[in-house]
């Protein structure tokens, strides 16, 4: 009876931990495991709303226009590539929204569904719209690259897997002490290796969205000098979200040559051919009606 219990046991942590769908990020092809995308949408859409509530609009409507403007040019170029490239599916209840608010902070954020929020603060690092192409890019891509339902789906499982483990160990016959430090250690494990978790999405955030401004026709190579501006965290980035400037700017510039193949050819498509005209000479003939048995033909039309 022991034995059916810890394989009972065995077999509902394994089964916990492999919940979620499987599906492939666009462009880096990777494998990922997210929540249900649905049920993402609909909490993300009443976060995004209980926000604005609150969120003061700007008020400086030529910077109002061009992040709309940005937003829309970029939000065009991602659709047109994921419907090339069997991904139109995943489009379904996307809306695409760009605000600009009223906040100093350096930052922009977007949720699941295309919601996409820029803080005044954040324009006068970004300088140029290249520049705002790329951090509209990377949040963009935050969205097409499910992170947000990735990281949902892996703090359940975590979260399951932790519960289920306390449950294995009292069929094991562990006592309730050793069982909460093992937890509590688990805890704070899983607490780093989310943190580089997130580490993971930023990098590959930075990517996509480097290909995506570029897909829009924006030119890549002003991501080296924007990154540089944004400054160094004094957090290390073993304990940080995101990674250093350093490493983020070393891998921009090692994919720079991908985004620039993208770049080059959104220029081309949107360079209009020349033309030329050859006239072609013409020659006016005349033409002759005569009557037979009451019929007329056209001679020489």
């Amino acid at each position: 009876m022991r034995k059916l219990r810890i394989m009972l046991a065995t077999a509902l942590v394994v089964l916990l931990a492999a919940c979620g769908t499987t599906r492939t990020v666009p462009l880096t092809g990777r494998t990922q495991k997210v929540a249900d995308n649905a049920q993402m949408l609909s909490l993300s859409l009443q976060e995004y709303q209980t926000y604005m509530k609150t969120a003061k609009k700007s008020t400086n409507a030529t910077n109002t226009a061009m992040v709309e403007r940005v937003g829309k040019r970029l939000a065009a170029a991602v659709e047109t590539y994921l419907k090339q490239n069997g991904y139109e599916s995943e489009l379904q209840g996307y809306q695409w929204e760009f605000n600009l608010v009223q906040d100093k902070e350096v930052n922009a954020w977007c949720m699941p569904g295309g919601k996409i929020v820029v803080y005044e603060g954040l324009l006068p690092v970004t300088q140029t719209e290249d520049a705002l192409a790329i951090v509209l890019g990377h949040e963009i891509a935050h969205a097409v690259a499910m992170h947000s339902a990735e990281q949902y789906q892996k703090k359940l499982n975590q979260q399951t897997g932790l519960q289920a483990g306390a449950v294995l160990a009292q069929v094991l016959g562990v006592g309730s002490t050793m069982t909460s430090a093992g937890v509590q250690v688990a805890q704070q494990y899983l607490s780093f290796r989310n943190l580089s978790y997130s580490r993971d999405h930023e990098s590959e955030a930075d990517h996509l969205g480097l290909i995506f401004a570029a897909m829009a026709g924006y030119n890549p190579e002003v991501a080296i000098d924007f990154w540089g501006r944004m400054g160094s965290s004094n957090v290390p980035e073993w304990q940080s979200s995101h990674p250093s400037n350093e490493n983020r700017i070393a891998a921009i510039k090692q994919q720079m040559p991908e985004a620039l193949k993208y770049y080059n050819a959104a220029k081309a498509a949107s360079t209009p051919k020349a033309t030329t005209t050859t006239k072609k000479s013409t020659s006016t003939k005349k033409s002759t009606t005569s009557k037979k048995s009451g019929n007329s033909f056209k001679i020489g039309g």
